[in-house]
């Protein structure tokens, strides 16, 4: 799987959102800073390339759907950045937000929770 730019990944976020979308309800999601019909576009073909989306044919248009789910990708994504930053670790990546106070403590209590019903788990 590749990595997404910023603006792929921008508008495959709203195709997951959508599940199928035109180009033009792909546009009317960008509430600021909204990109052109033909940028629009243009990622959704790039996107179609890399295999993220494809299209069926509804009269002259297209109509765009993913292939790759969001979780898929956001498994690959998380990967890609604990492998590039915190060599693959974790812990590592938990310490580095707990270090910077990016963790509230309602948010850290969760993250306890979670971690042990996975160990109640195995």
């Amino acid at each position: 799987m590749k990595e997404l730019t910023k603006a792929e990944e921008r508008v495959m976020q709203i195709v997951w959102d959508l599940e199928k979308a035109f180009t033009r309800e792909v546009l009317e999601q960008f509430k600021k800073e909204k990109p052109s019909y033909t940028t629009v576009a243009t990622v959704l073909t790039v996107l179609e390339q890399k295999g993220f989306v494809a299209h069926k044919m509804l009269g002259n248009s297209k109509q765009y759907y993913p292939l790759i789910s969001k979780s898929k990708y956001s498994d690959f994504a998380m990967s890609n950045v604990m492998g590039k930053y915190f060599e693959g670790s974790l812990t590592r990546l938990v310490s580095f937000f707990a270090d910077r106070k990016k963790i509230d403590i309602n948010e850290l209590d969760e993250i306890i929770k979670i971690l042990e019903s996975k160990k109640e788990e195995e």
